[in-house]
């Protein structure tokens, strides 16, 4: 697990993202568990639903923890028919993290981010395992991803 942790680290140090990294004894695999995790609530943590395409490209879609996705939605809004949602090790092999904790940056993706969290001061988002998280502000996660600010909730 830290194997991961200390990757994102070391991205983020690397490409000088203003973020801050936290690592719990608790696992914050579910955003109910980030919350606990981070002592805040639901509102704050970022979820990241990761899609893949016909052709195996990774589509990231970053919603508040408390939110649901519109598939119809993000299909529309990317002229894309068919997405189906990424398996484990798909997570793995194309995030180059575990499922459970994969950050909403420092990969390559499709980036779609809900417009609602960019209502936040500062939101959590996984830190590269199960028991990390990223603490970072919507703006700048947007610039770490090239992300696109869409309504993609249901």
């Amino acid at each position: 697990m830290r194997e991961y942790e200390e990757k994102l680290r070391k991205y983020i140090l690397e490409n000088s993202i203003d973020a801050e990294q936290f690592v719990y004894e608790d696992i914050c695999h579910s955003a109910e568990d980030a919350a606990v995790a981070a002592g805040t609530t639901l509102e704050n943590i970022v979820k990241n639903i990761c899609l893949v395409d016909p052709e195996g490209n990774l589509i990231v879609a970053i919603l508040k923890g408390d939110d649901k996705f519109d598939l119809k939605k993000i299909t529309e809004f990317l002229s894309i028919k068919k997405l189906k949602t990424a398996t484990p090790e798909q997570i793995l092999e194309k995030t180059g993290y575990i499922c459970g904790g994969v950050p909403s940056f420092s990969y390559p993706a499709t980036f779609i981010i809900d417009s609602r969290v960019m209502e936040s001061d500062c939101v959590f988002t996984g830190g590269g395992s199960q028991f990390s998280l990223v603490k970072i502000s919507p703006k700048v996660l947007q610039e770490a991803n090239s992300g696109k600010i869409v309504d993609i909730r249901k």
